[in-house]
């Protein structure tokens, strides 16, 4: 499949809207990859739930398999969904801190966890 050129692409950035979420959001869900802005940088999103979406991730980032990806979690998340052993202090700092920019490095679940 040839690479799609930046000017193919450009009309599919879109304003951060109620319909452009609603786009990204069923998009996700049918496996496919958004770009979007985070604090820093542009990232690829994917369902991390999603084996193949995930997948997806590192085919277009040529990224080595061995290399972890960042998973995104509501608030409300059960962080033991996520991660194979959650401290105490993670827990607290999810409390205090979440939503906002705090980012904990965990051991990362057996997929057979995953929702």
């Amino acid at each position: 499949m040839p690479t799609p050129s930046a000017a193919s692409l450009l009309g599919l950035v879109v304003p951060p809207d109620a319909r452009s979420l609603g786009l990204a959001a069923r998009l996700l869900a049918q496996g496919e990859l958004v770009a979007m802005p985070t604090e820093t940088v542009y990232g690829l999103a994917a369902d991390a739930t999603q084996p193949d979406a995930v997948g997806k991730i590192f085919a277009a980032k040529g990224r080595p398999n061995d290399h972890p990806v960042i998973v995104h979690l509501l608030p409300d998340a059960d962080l033991s969904v996520w991660a194979a052993q959650v401290p105490a202090t993670a827990r607290a700092l999810a409390a205090a801190f979440w939503p906002g920019p705090l980012t904990m490095i965990l051991p990362r679940a057996l997929v057979s966890r995953m929702p």
